[in-house]
C-alpha cells in the first residue's frame, strides 16, 4: 500500500495535481523584488512540513555548511538534506537557481581554494553531496542546477541523490527505503578536477554522480542534464526488480559512463534521451555491490510489459547514442573500465530490451552484450570461481536488441569493432537480435548474429565464446576496458590494437551548454498554491502536460506498428 501511494503521488505531481492544495509555500531568496522568508534552502527545508512547497529564487546558493546523515551502513554528508516526505523543492529558473558546492567566487568555479571538500575526518575530507533526499517518500526536486559537490572519504560526490539507504541491502535481499519522486528540469555538473596531484588522488575528490537513485522504488526524471562525473551522469541501483522508474529526455555527456545501473531491474524505462561524448555511453550491469545482484529486467511476478509485449520490462528505447569516444574524462574504479568508444553495454545483464534507438559514431562498438567478471566471495546471483577462488561471473542472457539504427560505428578499426558484438561464457537462455539496420551493412560479432539468435525464446544456447569470433571479441573488449580481472590480472592487448587512452584531464572540464539548450520550466508557478511570488499560481497548468501526451501517443503508434 505504501508503495502504491508513492507512485500515485508521483503521477499526480507530473500532471500538476497535488493532494496538498493548501500546503504552505516557503520562499528562499528574492524574486522580482519580493524578499522571501529564508536566505538558505536548508533553513526552509528545516521549517517545512509534508506537502509544503519551497520555491527558490534565481541566485548562487553557496554551500558553507553541511548536514551529516549517519546510518549503520555509512555516513552521508549533504549540502541540503531533506528527510521530510512529500516536499516540493522548485527553483524559479533551471539555469540561474544554483545549488553550489563552492564556498566563494563565481558560481561553479574551478578554483581549488573555492571548493568545499566537506567535513574533516581522520582519513581526510569527507566530501559532500548536494541535495540529498534521505528515505523521504515522494519528494520533488525541480528546475535548478547543482554543481561541484565533490567526493571524499565518505559516501559523497553526488549532486542530487534520492537515497533510500545506500549499502543497507544484504547480499540476497533488496532494501527499499524510499517510494516515489519527481526530478525535472535539472542540471548536474562539476567543473573541478585537481590536476595538480597524482591521478589517484585527484579522483578521490572528483565529483562522482550527477542525478542518482539508490534503494528506491518509483519515480520519474524528465528534462535533465548531467556532465563531468567520474562514475556516471545518471545512476539507478540497488533496487532489484522493484525499481519502477523512468528516465525521459535526459542528456548525459563527458562522463566515464553516461548512465550506470547496478542491479536495477524490473520495470525501468530509459527513453527519448541522448548519451554522447562519454567514455562509455550507457552501461547497466550485475555486480557484487549495491546488492542484490544480478541486474534482471524481467517483469515482476512473471508479468507482461505493455511496451515490449514480452516478459522484459527493462526497456531502452527512442534514444540517440553517439560519439562516445572520450578517454579524457574523470574515471574511477569499475566505471573507469567502461570500454571507450562504446555506445551501450549490457554487462552481465539479463532480460533487457534495447529497441528503436540510434547508435552513431561510437568508435569501438555500438552495442555490446558481455559477461561481467567481479570478485568474491560471496558470489550472489552469479557463478563462483572454481575451487572457491575469489571470482564471481555474471553472464548475460535473455537480452533483446531490436529494430535499432546503426551508422559509422567501429571506426577504431580493431578486430570485431562494429555495430553489435556478443560474448557469453556459460550456457543460458539465448540473447537475441532482430530488425537492426546499418545503411553501410550491419556488422555483428559473431557474423550473422541475427540469423544465429533471432528470438529470445528461452532456449538454452551454448556459450558464444566457443565461436572464434566471439572469443576474439572477448579479448578485444577486455583490452579496451583496461580492467584488472579477477584471477587473470590486467587483460593483454594484441600488438595491432589501437584504443584511445587517457592523456590529460584539464581542470575546468566542460561548461554547461547554453541556457537555450537546457530549457527552464515555462511556468515555475504551475500547480503551486497562491503566494507572494505566484499570486495566481493555483490556476496555472504545467507547460509540459501536452508534450507528455504527445509522447504517449507516439508510443502507442510504435506498438501498433510493431
Amino acid at each position: 500500500m505504501r508503495r502504491g501511494i508513492g507512485l500515485l503521488a508521483v503521477l499526480c505531481g507530473f500532471f500538476g495535481v497535488t493532494s496538498a492544495a493548501n500546503g504552505a509555500v516557503l520562499l528562499v531568496g528574492t524574486y522580482h523584488g519580493i524578499k522571501g522568508q529564508y536566505a538558505t534552502i536548508q533553513a526552509a527545508v528545516d521549517h517545512a512540513k509534508p506537502y509544503d512547497w519551497i520555491l527558490v529564487a534565481p541566485g548562487d546558493y553557496k554551500t558553507t555548511s553541511s548536514r551529516m546523515q549517519t546510518s549503520p551502513y555509512g555516513d552521508f554528508p549533504a549540502g541540503v538534506l531533506i528527510a521530510t516526505p512529500h516536499l516540493r523543492l522548485r527553483g524559479m529558473n533551471r539555469n540561474t537557481t544554483i545549488v553550489d558546492g563552492t564556498t566563494t567566487g563565481a558560481p561553479c568555479n574551478d578554483v581549488k581554494a573555492d571548493q568545499n571538500f566537506g567535513p574533516s575526518t581522520s582519513k581526510g575530507p569527507a566530501g559532500l553531496n548536494g541535495i540529498m533526499v534521505w528515505k523521504a517518500d515522494d519528494v520533488w526536486v525541480q528546475n535548478l542546477t547543482a554543481c561541484n559537490f565533490l567526493g571524499g572519504q565518505d559516501d559523497a560526490g553526488n549532486e542530487i541523490w534520492w537515497n533510500g539507504g545506500a549499502d543497507s541491502g544484504g547480499a540476497s535481499t533488496v532494501s527499499i527505503g524510499g517510494w516515489g519522486y519527481n526530478g525535472s528540469y535539472l542540471n548536474a555538473t562539476s567543473t573541478f578536477f585537481d590536476n595538480t596531484v597524482p591521478m589517484s588522488q585527484a579522483e578521490v575528490s572528483a565529483a562522482e554522480y550527477g542525478i542518482f537513485s539508490s534503494n528506491w522504488s518509483g519515480g520519474t526524471w524528465d528534462q535533465t542534464y548531467a556532465s563531468n562525473f567520474n562514475d556516471s551522469g545518471y545512476y539507478i541501483g540497488a533496487c532489484g526488480s522493484q525499481c519502477d522508474q523512468t528516465v525521459n529526455h535526459a542528456w548525459s555527456e563527458y562522463n566515464a559512463l553516461g548512465y550506470s545501473g547496478s542491479n536495477s531491474g524490473g520495470q525501468l524505462v530509459v527513453e527519448n534521451s541522448q548519451f554522447d561524448n562519454n567514455e562509455d555511453g550507457f552501461d547497466t550491469n550485475s555486480q557484487n555491490g549495491d546488492n542484490p545482484p544480478p541486474q534482471d529486467g524481467a517483469c515482476p511476478n512473471n508479468g507482461i510489459s505493455p511496451i515490449t509485449h514480452t516478459h522484459s520490462c527493462w526497456v531502452f528505447m527512442h534514444n540517440y547514442v553517439h560519439d562516445n569516444n572520450d578517454p579524457n574524462v574523470p574515471t574511477a574504479g569499475l566505471a573507469g573500465g567502461g570500454p571507450v568508444g562504446t555506445g551501450l553495454s549490457l554487462s552481465g545483464a539479463r532480460d533487457d530490451t534495447v529497441m528503436d534507438n540510434t547508435f552513431v559514431r561510437n568508435g569501438a562498438w555500438g552495442t555490446i552484450v558481455v559477461p561481467f567478471p567481479d570478485s568474491g566471495p560471496p558470489c550472489t546471483g552469479g557463478t563462483s570461481g572454481p575451487g572457491g577462488q575469489p571470482a564471481c561471473l555474471y553472464d548475460p542472457w535473455g537480452d533483446a536488441i531490436l529494430n535499432n539504427t546503426y551508422s559509422g560505428n567501429g571506426f577504431f578499426g580493431n578486430f570485431t569493432n562494429g555495430d553489435i558484438a556478443l560474448t557469453n561464457f556459460e550456457p543460458g537462455p539465448t540473447n537475441c537480435f532482430a530488425g537492426n539496420v546499418d545503411s553501410a551493412g550491419l556488422t555483428t560479432t559473431p557474423t550473422g548474429a541475427e540469423t544465429m539468435y533471432p528470438s529470445c525464446n528461452g532456449q538454452t544456447m551454448p556459450p558464444s565464446d566457443l565461436n572464434p569470433q566471439s572469443a576474439l571479441f572477448t579479448e578485444e573488449v577486455a583490452c579496451d576496458s583496461t580492467l584488472m580481472l579477477p584471477l587473470a590480472g590486467k587483460a593483454p592487448c594484441l600488438p595491432v590494437d589501437r584504443y584511445p587512452r587517457q592523456t590529460q584531464i584539464n581542470n575546468g572540464l566542460h561548461p554547461l551548454p547554453p541556457a537555450g539548450q537546457l530549457p527552464t520550466m515555462a511556468n515555475p508557478c504551475a500547480g503551486v498554491p497562491a503566494n507572494a511570488w505566484c499570486p495566481a499560481a493555483g490556476k496555472a497548468r504545467p507547460a509540459h502536460r501536452h508534450r507528455r501526451h504527445r509522447h504517449r501517443r507516439r508510443h502507442r503508434h510504435t506498438l501498433r506498428r510493431r
